[in-house]
């Protein structure tokens, strides 16, 4: 099952390349990757000078995050992106977390350094 996401504009400098991320239970999840690298794991795996095969191939299995958690980081990446440079300037609003995905969600943003 794939889930493909873009997102806004944001001032001009969007990247269009698409990043696809892949839950260990087969979930994808396909988004811009100025949207992926706002997770710092994600960002070396792209980095092209780290040499991983991710930054060519633009698919990073992620094989310890279950589907779902992997759709609320992403739901989170976005958030990130969208409030990153809005801090004191507008009302951020709360990320709404689902109590019982609570530990793994902790345990997924360790791992994806978000």
């Amino acid at each position: 099952m794939a889930t493909s996401i873009a997102a806004d504009q944001k001032g001009g400098n969007s990247d269009n390349v698409m990043v696809k991320l892949v839950s260990g239970d087969g979930f994808e999840f396909i988004l811009e990757r100025s949207v992926a690298v706002m997770a710092g794991t994600i960002k070396s795996m792209l980095e092209v000078s780290n040499m991983f095969v991710e930054s060519s191939e633009r698919v990073i299995r992620i094989d310890e995050i279950a589907g779902d958690v992997l759709e609320k980081v992403v739901q989170y990446l976005f958030y990130k992106y969208r409030y990153a440079d809005k801090a004191g300037k507008v009302d951020i609003p709360d990320f709404p977390i689902e109590p019982e995905i609570t530990l793994a969600l902790m345990v997924a943003a360790d791992y994806l350094d978000c």
